[in-house]
């Protein structure tokens, strides 16, 4: 009997679709079913790299969805005219300008995409489908009536929400309390951020509106089952004692569990099903694999340190770099948890040559801005996230945790600048 050929990149690499060995998580893909059945907006959140985009895939099949990319350079006119034309729409400029000044936008269906993208089932005219509207895209009525024209009915999933500037996602969260109490539309937003009511807490009022996913939960059996649907697809057997240090090593990371079982098949020169059952990594050094696959991102982590500590632009205080000596100085743990308000402060004042004089202000304006600092400098996906309901800094890339733990603290001092100032 034949074996199917898989390739280690298609079952342990990064791939465009659902991976071969994709997990179901009970509390997480469950949680998101349940949501959906209830017509709920939904918001799945978690650390970068963590499956939140793999598992909505999951759950969503392709022909009930359209995805939106956000972009930090968005207003929300600017979102609302992208789900436009993912939902089938020509966006032009009209002469027309809104009650603020900006231009409205004049949109007409493109040909082939009737009900949202389907070619039947519409009951209005052809006449009323492909005429042109005239919308005012900062309106959410008119967008509304733009998609209700033709019968959209698809999830809304908006990727990579977190770009966007705060403004944009508080007026988004404002238009999203209308889009509920007024149409069937159903958003998914998809965010990097470790904060689970972090849309309520941009607007109160989506209270029993919203729910939440957290995708960033794995724990170490569904880690080792990740790595036993890998290996069914290659007919390979991990050694027992690899799996468990991997589980136990990885900071509950399933990118780093995929490519730590990648490099050691690479090690060992397997590259795609074997004839007959292999067992691997039976006297590999798991740590070892693992430093080297997080030391692929040293550049960035090292960029990182050194653009965030300049901020935005030169100040007196150097809140920015001064942020980054309690990211240096916590354990992993602790930072995987998040540093509390008050234990950053304590620290920075520590060591600042202000001490405790200090201006509270400026390390409060400095850590929710944190966000924002990183898509200005190009951070991608973004490292350190500030939940300001729980007041906690955390890391939200734990590749980061992992390789912060194996770095010389001098020399990450160094790379913030901070070594001339203690």
């Amino acid at each position: 009997m034949s074996v199917d050929q898989y390739h280690r990149n298609d079952v342990f690499g990064t791939v465009r679709d659902l991976p071969l060995n994709y997990v179901e998580r009970k509390i997480v893909d469950d949680r998101l079913l349940d949501m959906l059945d209830r017509d709920k907006h939904t918001v799945i959140y978690g650390s970068s790299k963590q499956g939140k985009t793999c598992l909505r895939k999951h759950c969503i099949p392709e022909e009930d969805r359209i995805e939106v990319h956000c972009s930090n350079k968005w207003d929300l006119e600017q979102l609302m005219g992208a789900i436009l034309k993912k939902a089938g729409y020509k966006i032009e400029r009209s002469e027309t300008k809104t009650i603020t000044g900006r231009f409205k936008i004049i949109a007409k269906l493109k040909s082939g995409f009737l009900g949202g993208g389907g070619e039947a089932g519409v009951e209005k005219s052809e006449q009323k489908v492909r005429e042109k509207l005239e919308l005012d895209p900062s309106d959410v009525n008119d967008v509304i009536r733009a998609l209700d024209n033709i019968n959209f009915d698809k999830y809304i999933i908006l990727e990579d929400f977190h770009y966007m500037s705060e403004e944009t996602q508080e007026d988004f969260s404002v238009a999203l309390k209308a889009i509920h109490e007024n149409s069937d539309l159903v958003f998914i937003i998809v965010g990097v951020w470790l904060e689970e009511n972090r849309l309520i807490s941009l607007n109160g009022d989506l209270r029993d509106r919203v729910n939440s996913v957290n995708a960033d939960k794995w724990e170490d059996k569904n880690l080792i089952e990740v790595v036993e649907r890998g290996e069914e697809h290659l007919n390979i057997e991990f050694d027992t004692d690899f799996r468990r240090k991997l589980a136990e090593n990885c900071h509950e990371s399933v990118s780093i569990v995929q490519k730590t079982c990648q490099k050691a098949l690479e090690k060992e020169e397997i590259e795609t099903t074997q004839k007959d059952k292999k067992v691997v990594a039976d006297d590999t050094d798991v740590i070892e694999i693992i430093t080297e696959v997080v030391d692929k991102n040293s550049a960035r982590y090292e960029r990182f340190l050194r653009d965030f500590a300049g901020g935005f632009q030169e100040t007196q205080y150097d809140m920015y770099m001064w942020l980054l000596y309690p990211v240096i100085k916590s354990t992993p743990e602790e930072l995987e948890r998040g540093v509390h308000y008050s234990d950053i402060r304590e620290m920075i004042e520590s060591e600042h040559p202000e001490g405790t004089d200090l201006n509270p202000g400026n390390l409060t304006q400095s850590i929710t801005s944190v966000s924002s600092l990183q898509a200005n400098i190009g951070i991608k996906p973004f490292i350190l996230d500030y939940d300001s309901n729980n007041r906690r800094l955390s890391s939200v890339d734990k590749g980061f945790l992992t390789w912060i733990a194996t770095q010389d603290e001098n020399k990450l001092l160094d790379d913030a600048g901070l070594n001339e100032h203690l």
